[in-house]
C-alpha cells in the first residue's frame, strides 16, 4: 500500500470536499501542512494574507457567498488567536468554517514550549466541533468528520495538527465523505391549518407588513404578488436587501437604525407584522409593542424571540410564502385587500426616494453621502457583489446602495466587526472571476486590515475600495449624541489612504469633489487590478429616520430637527396616512 504524509491524506480530503482556496499565514508549528498545500497547489490555491484576521474573515465572507465549507488557518500561539475574531463572525451568522491550527510537536506539548498553547479551550465556544489530533492516522478522519459537522451544524469546525503528525507516513487509504454526504433539507411546509390562521389575521388586520430576512431568499417574486394582493407593504431587514428590488414602489428597504424612513414609518405603525425568515435582533423595539405578529421561521429555538407571536409558525420562509399566495388567490374578493395602506406607503416612498434624488444632486464640498451612491449604483455593473464594512456605510448602504437581480452584498451584520469589508472583497473576487467587486468601508475599519492590499495586489484582483473618510467613527459618535455625551474616543486622524495604497503597490486615488468621484469611478469601472479611492466626504450625521416622529405633534422641535437634517420636505407618515383616510387611535 503506498504511503503518504499525513498532512497530504487531510489536503486530498479538502479537495474532495470541493475545497479549492486556504487562506493564511504561516508559522513553525504548521510547517507540514505548508508542504502538503504546495504538494496540491495545482488544485487547491494558497492566499497567504498579511494578518490571520484578515483570513478568517476572508473564509467567513467566501462561505456567506457561496453556502459553501471555506477553509482558514493559522500556527500555534499567536497565529491560533488573532483567527477569533472572523470566526465569531461565522459563529454568530451560522456559516460553516473550516479552521485548521497549529501545535508544537507532540513531544513538546504540556512543556509550556515556545508558543504553545492550550488551544482547546481556546476555540470552544465559537466552534460547533473543536478536537486536537492525537495520531497521524486520525489526520485525514478528522478533517473529514469536522467538515460534516460544520455542515450540519452550521459553525465553526476547528481541528489542531501536532506538527510531527502532518509529516508522519500513513497507509493512502482513508475514503472521504464527501461523495456520500446529504446536505439537510431546509425545505418544510406549514401546516395548513397554520396558512388559514395567518391569512385570517392578516385579513383581520387594518395595518399588516410583510416584514422578511434573508430566510426568504428566492422568494421574492411571491413577496411581490402578496404584497399587490393583500396590500402589505414590504420591508427586509438588512441582509434582506436585494430579495426585492431596491427600486420597488412597495419595497419600503429595511427597519431601525440601518434604514430609511419608509421602513420605519410603517413598521411604528403596523398593527401586523408577518415576520417570515428572521431572527431580527431589533423586534422588540422597532415595531408597535401592541402589533401583532406572525413568527415564520425554520428555528423553533428563535420563534417568539424578539417579539411576542400571535402565531408561531415553523417551516422554511419560501414554502411558506408560496402556501399563503396560493390561500389568497383562492380567497378572491373574500380577502382584504388593504388598498388604502398600500397607496399611502407607497407615496411615503414616493416622498423618500424624491428626497434621495433631490440630495444625490448635491455637489457641496466636503462630499455628501448620497451623491456618492448615485455614482456608485449608476457605475455598478448588474452582477456586482458589495463586501460591505461596517459602521456608519451600514446606514448609507442600507439606504442608498441599490441591489436587486444578480447585485449581491456580504457583511458582518450582527457581530459586527469593522475591517470586513477588505477581506470580502478578496474572498469575492477569488470566487468570482469576471464579475465587478466592490468594498465600501469607513476610514476607521478600513484602517484596521489595510495591510491586506498586498494581498490584492499580490493576486492582481480586480476590487475597486471605496474608503469614507470622515475622520471619526461616526457611528459611535451618533450614539454619543442620541445619549447627550460629549464625544469621547472617536476621532480619527485623516489618512492619505491613497499614498498608503500606492505603497502597497495599488493605484490610488484621492476624492474630494463630485467631479473628482465621477472621473475616477469611469476611470476604474471595468479595472483589472485592485484600486483604493479615498473620498474625503463630510462628517454630518445622515437623517436619524429611526427618530422621525410619525405625527409632528409627536415631536415639540419637529421644525428644528427637519431643517438640521434638511429634511424639511419630508412629511410625517401620519400626515400621509390621514390623506389616505386612515387615522391612527
Amino acid at each position: 500500500m503506498t504511503k503518504v504524509n499525513a498532512s497530504n491524506a487531510m489536503l486530498q480530503v479538502l479537495k474532495d470536499w470541493g475545497v479549492d482556496t486556504i487562506y493564511g499565514l504561516p508559522g513553525g508549528s504548521f510547517d507540514s501542512t505548508m508542504n502538503a498545500i504546495h504538494d496540491f497547489r495545482d488544485s487547491i490555491r494558497y492566499i497567504g494574507v498579511r494578518h490571520e484576521e484578515v483570513g478568517a474573515l476572508a473564509a467567513v465572507a467566501e462561505a456567506k457567498l457561496t453556502g459553501k465549507i471555506a477553509v482558514t488557518f493559522g500556527s500555534a500561539g499567536p497565529g491560533a488567536a488573532h483567527l477569533l475574531n472572523g470566526l465569531y463572525d461565522a459563529k454568530t451568522d451560522n456559516i460553516p468554517v473550516l479552521a485548521l491550527i497549529g501545535q508544537v510537536p507532540t513531544a513538546m506539548m504540556n512543556t509550556d514550549f515556545f508558543q504553545e498553547l492550550n488551544e482547546n479551550p481556546m476555540f470552544a465556544d465559537v466552534s460547533v466541533y473543536a478536537r486536537t489530533v492525537t495520531t497521524a492516522e486520525q489526520l485525514p478522519q478528522v478533517v473529514d468528520t469536522a467538515i460534516r459537522t460544520a455542515y450540519s451544524k452550521r459553525g465553526v469546525a476547528v481541528v489542531i495538527i501536532p506538527k510531527d503528525l502532518g509529516w508522519a507516513p500513513i497507509e493512502d487509504n482513508y475514503v472521504s465523505s464527501a461523495n456520500a454526504f446529504t446536505p439537510s433539507d431546509w425545505n418544510l411546509a406549514a401546516r395548513d391549518a397554520d396558512v388559514a390562521r395567518a391569512l385570517d389575521l392578516i385579513n383581520e388586520a387594518q395595518r399588516p407588513i410583510l416584514y422578511y430576512g434573508q430566510g426568504a431568499k428566492g422568494a421574492g417574486d411571491e413577496i411581490r404578488a402578496l404584497s399587490e394582493l393583500l396590500g402589505l407593504p414590504m420591508v427586509s431587514t438588512y441582509l434582506g436587501k436585494g430579495i426585492v428590488a431596491d427600486d420597488d414602489p412597495g419595497y419600503m428597504l429595511p427597519t431601525g437604525r440601518v434604514a430609511g424612513k419608509p421602513g420605519v414609518d410603517v413598521g411604528k405603525t403596523a398593527d401586523l407584522v408577518l415576520f417570515a425568515g428572521s431572527n431580527y435582533e431589533f423586534g422588540g423595539h422597532m415595531f408597535s409593542p401592541t402589533a401583532t405578529f406572525i413568527d415564520v421561521n425554520l428555528e423553533t429555538s428563535v420563534i417568539g424571540a424578539r417579539h411576542a407571536a400571535a402565531l408561531g409558525v415553523r417551516a422554511d420562509a419560501p414554502t411558506f410564502l408560496r402556501q399563503l399566495l396560493e390561500l389568497a388567490r383562492q380567497q378572491g374578493d373574500a380577502r382584504n385587500d388593504h388598498a388604502d395602506w398600500l397607496a399611502a406607503a407607497k407615496q411615503d416612498k414616493a416622498e423618500w426616494t424624491t428626497w434621495v434624488d433631490a440630495k444625490a444632486a448635491d455637489d457641496r464640498e466636503p462630499i455628501r453621502i448620497e451623491p456618492i451612491y448615485a455614482e456608485i449604483n449608476k457605475h455598478a455593473k448588474p452582477d456586482a457583489i458589495f463586501g460591505i464594512d461596517v459602521g456608519n456605510v451600514n446606514i448609507s448602504s442600507g439606504r442608498f446602495l441599490k441591489l436587486g437581480g444578480d447585485k449581491r452584498m456580504v457583511t458582518s451584520p450582527l457581530y459586527a466587526t469593522m475591517g470586513f469589508g477588505l477581506p470580502a472583497g478578496i474572498a469575492a473576487a477569488l470566487k468570482y472571476q469576471g464579475r465587478q467587486i466592490w468594498t465600501l468601508s469607513g476610514d476607521g475599519g478600513f484602517a484596521m486590515v489595510v495591510q491586506d492590499l498586498a494581498t490584492q495586489a499580490a493576486h492582481n484582483l480586480p476590487v475597486i475600495n471605496i474608503v469614507f473618510t470622515n475622520k471619526s467613527l461616526g457611528y459611535i459618535e451618533a450614539e454619543q449624541d442620541d445619549t447627550r455625551q460629549p464625544h469621547s474616543g472617536v476621532a480619527l486622524t485623516d489618512v492619505d489612504f491613497a499614498k498608503v495604497a500606492e505603497a502597497f503597490g495599488v493605484k490610488g486615488y484621492t476624492v474630494r469633489t463630485l467631479a473628482e468621484l465621477r472621473r475616477v469611478l469611469d476611470e476604474v469601472s471595468d479595472t483589472k487590478v485592485p484600486v483604493v479611492i479615498d473620498i474625503k466626504v463630510t462628517n454630518d450625521r445622515m437623517l436619524p429616520v429611526e427618530a422621525y416622529p410619525v405625527n409632528r405633534a409627536d415631536r415639540p422641535d419637529f421644525d428644528d430637527f427637519a431643517a438640521h437634517y434638511e429634511a424639511t420636505p419630508l412629511r410625517p407618515f401620519g400626515e400621509i396616512l390621514a390623506g389616505h383616510g386612515i387615522h391612527l387611535g
